[in-house]
Formats: structure tokens, C-alpha cells, sequence
């Protein structure tokens, strides 16, 4: 028997040298609301709905951190990804949309550059993207129940 009960995901946590513009961001793109954030003292912090029972935490980056500003970076200036094509199957987390075409198109029309790709069974599309930060996330569309009825998912790379 586990330790815990009722275990669910609450939050993701981001660093941003520039919080608001990350989070407006996420306002605008994904329609995350902002939350009522408590006072962290010096350090710049919003809090992002998501969902009913999951946020996103964007918090101010330590400027003194050796840590990787992007999810997609090392600590080798020449290593940072900045090609979704380049990007590796790794670590990610997902999230869904219900209109992976409008919302692809929205996309573009917001001069985000983006990387689409069909897999061969020719039901998942995937489109990839980097938001301001450089945080990698990519969609993908595929089939749940029947050839009408679509689930999107995007995955941030960290």
C-alpha cells in the first residue's frame, strides 16, 4: 500500500528571467487565467490556472543559478536546441486541446515559428514550438475514439 492517498499533479514550476512576459504568454497561447498568487517577498511570481486541480507556478530565475536558463539549453552556449526538428523524444509533460488545427493556426499568425510532422499511421499530427524563454513544447493530434473525434496534446521538453 502507497504512503500517500488521492495523490494528483498540482503544479508545474517555471523560471523566467521575465515572469510577465512568459506568463502573458501562456495567457494568450493556451488561455491559462491568472490566479491569485501569495507575496513571495522579493522574488517576482504568478500563478497560472491550468486546469480545475493543476497551475503553473512561473517564478523569477536566480540570476546567480548555474542551472540552464531553458529546458532546452545546456550549460554549453553551442548546445542550446534552438530547432524543435532537433529536439529528442525525452523528458516531457502534456497537456491537451480540443482544436489542434485552429490552435496551430493561431500559431502562426502569432509569428511563432513552428515544425509540423505526421507519423505514419497518418491519424497523429504533431507541431512543435519554443516559447519565449526557449522552452520547447509540441502538440500532438491523434485519434481517441472514432476518425472525427481528436484529442491535442503538447509537451513541454525540460
Amino acid at each position: 500500500m502507497a504512503a500517500a492517498d488521492l495523490v494528483e499533479l498540482n503544479h508545474i514550476a517555471r523560471e523566467s528571467s521575465d515572469v510577465k512576459r512568459l506568463a502573458a504568454f501562456y495567457q494568450q497561447i493556451l488561455g491559462f487565467e491568472q490566479m491569485d498568487t501569495p507575496n513571495f517577498g522579493d522574488v517576482d511570481v504568478i500563478w497560472l490556472r491550468i486546469s480545475p486541480s493543476l497551475s503553473m507556478h512561473i517564478i523569477q530565475r536566480d540570476p546567480q543559478s548555474s542551472l540552464p536558463v531553458s529546458p532546452c539549453a545546456t550549460t554549453v552556449a553551442s548546445s542550446v536546441i534552438r530547432d524543435p526538428k532537433q529536439l529528442s523524444r525525452g523528458h516531457h509533460l502534456s497537456f491537451s486541446v480540443s482544436n489542434f488545427d485552429s490552435f496551430v493556426q493561431t500559431l502562426k499568425e502569432k509569428g511563432i515559428e513552428v515544425f509540423q510532422k505526421t507519423q505514419p499511421d497518418g491519424k497523429t499530427k504533431q507541431v512543435f514550438f519554443f516559447d519565449p524563454d526557449g522552452t520547447c513544447s509540441f502538440e500532438t493530434s491523434f485519434t481517441v475514439h472514432t476518425d472525427t473525434d481528436q484529442l491535442a496534446v503538447f509537451f513541454f521538453f525540460y
